[in-house]
């Protein structure tokens, strides 16, 4: 990615719903330049989508929090049932595969605690290849919503 490809992501992210014309009037380019530049970061898979960020509160999905996972055996048919089956929960946000001591991470919302204790009973301790499960709730996620590429590790 050159100067231009990150300045039109960098603007993306900050406002994806703006027009090519504003975009490219912000960076001082020809529209359809813009345009084109665009849909190439898109083909190159830079730009994987554009989607709306919705309150959790507005959802009744007041409480979040992580399920720290642990899995056994480890072997792949049991990582990805697992994987599967636990994204398709409507309570699960986003599934982290990891490494170290804990095989999963897990961010699920609920609409209070109580809902929360009930789906971790209903859903982790049922489940027999779950060997061992911690839970911390979040009290608040702030996310970067503009990334800009790192520089190249020495």
């Amino acid at each position: 990615m050159d100067e231009l490809d990150s300045a039109i992501v960098r603007e993306l992210q900050a406002d994806g719903r703006q027009s090519n014309r504003a975009l490219a009037g912000k960076l001082g380019i020809a529209p359809s330049t813009c345009l084109e530049r665009t849909r190439l970061l898109q083909r190159r898979g830079i730009i994987q989508g554009y989607r709306a960020e919705v309150s959790f509160k507005a959802l009744n999905r007041s409480v979040q929090a992580m399920v720290f996972t642990q899995v056994r055996p480890l072997r792949r048919d049991v990582v990805t049932s697992f994987e599967q089956s636990v994204t398709r929960l409507p309570e699960v946000v986003s599934v982290y595969t990891m490494a170290g001591s804990d095989d999963f991470l897990v961010h699920v919302t609920a609409q209070d605690i109580d809902h929360l204790h009930a789906f971790l009973l209903d859903q982790f301790t049922n489940r027999r290849e779950i060997i061992a499960f911690r839970t911390s709730i979040i009290y608040q996620h702030l996310t970067n919503p503009v990334l800009g590429p790192l520089p190249p590790a020495e």
